[in-house]
């Protein structure tokens, strides 16, 4: 069932404690448990299926808009396996929409970004812009402080307004989970997201000095799966900032299957958030000589 708000419990908010040093025992061991070379071409499909390529620099050019949406609907030169989705500011929104036309790849775009710190008033306005360019999903920044200042009920409030703003329109809701300063911090904060209905939960922007990290992506996969325990309902997770290698990438699939399931990596539950990635997993293909017998669909 996916997720919708359910009403925040303080209880368990303040109820969980993370152990640091266990969540970064847990994220290490991941790159030792990625896949034999001979199983990386389908791990590495699933991958690219479920990436929302993203261009957010701030100086993207109709051109380069152009070049982005071609590059999604054929990311890998032997395969027929589109990305999730198109992730662009808000301005580049209509441009997108016209040129992923009858791909069925939806465009993303994001509000309160990066900072999170223009006024919710704001940020609600920014949604309800995007959805009226387009855009099908939208990835909202939170206020930090709130997570900082122990304010679960503003954070709680915020989302909730987040989420009624976006209707039925996707909504991932960035934590920034480099700048929340525990990983208990991260599993509060991914909690009160879960509870206030956010479709996923997402680790960063990528302008952050510290961006997506594994033993972050450990906390924020328990609180899902807790979640899902307590209400039935499913939300996704989302690492962005960083994850430009083939097997970064396969770290984050490593975790999520052995944190959540395999049935969690599908673009509904699972999204990578990058922009140079895709080159570094074409080259790995070609390097581990896999050889390209068929055509994916």
């Amino acid at each position: 069932m996916p997720n919708r708000a359910v009403p925040l419990d303080l209880d368990v908010i303040l109820a969980l404690r993370v152990d640091e040093a266990a969540a970064h025992a847990r994220a290490a061991a991941f790159p030792a448990a990625r896949p034999p070379s001979s199983e990386w071409l389908a791990w590495l499909l699933s991958a690219v299926r479920c990436i929302d390529l993203t261009s957010l620099e701030g100086n993207e050019t109709p051109e380069a808009i152009a070049r982005l949406c071609t590059q999604a609907r054929r990311p890998l030169s032997h395969f027929d396996v589109p990305v999730a989705a198109v992730c662009v500011y808000r301005k580049d929104v209509p441009l997108a929409v016209r040129e992923l036309a009858g791909s069925g790849i939806p465009v993303a775009t994001v509000a309160g970004f990066p900072a999170g710190s223009n006024p919710l008033a704001e940020r609600v306005r920014e949604i309800a812009a995007s959805l009226a360019a387009g855009a099908l999903e939208v990835d909202v920044v939170i206020t930090r402080a709130h997570v900082l200042d122990a304010a679960w009920q503003a954070l709680y409030d915020e989302i909730r307004a987040f989420r009624t703003a976006c209707g039925g329109a996707v909504l991932k809701v960035i934590l920034a989970t480099g700048d929340l300063g525990t990983l208990t911090n991260v599993a509060r904060a991914s909690r009160v997201a879960l509870m206030a209905g956010a479709d996923f939960i997402k680790t960063s922007t990528g302008k952050e000095a510290v961006n997506a990290t594994l033993p972050a992506g450990v906390v924020m996969a328990h609180m899902i799966r807790d979640h899902r325990a307590a209400t039935g309902m499913a939300a996704g997770l989302k690492p962005a900032g960083g994850i430009r290698t083939a097997p970064a990438a396969l770290d984050w699939l490593v975790l999520v299957v052995e944190e959540l399931g395999a049935d969690w990596i599908q673009p509904a539950l699972f999204r990578i958030g990058a922009s140079s990635l895709l080159g570094d997993i074409e080259h790995q293909l070609e390097a581990r000589s896999i050889t390209y017998t068929t055509r994916s669909t």
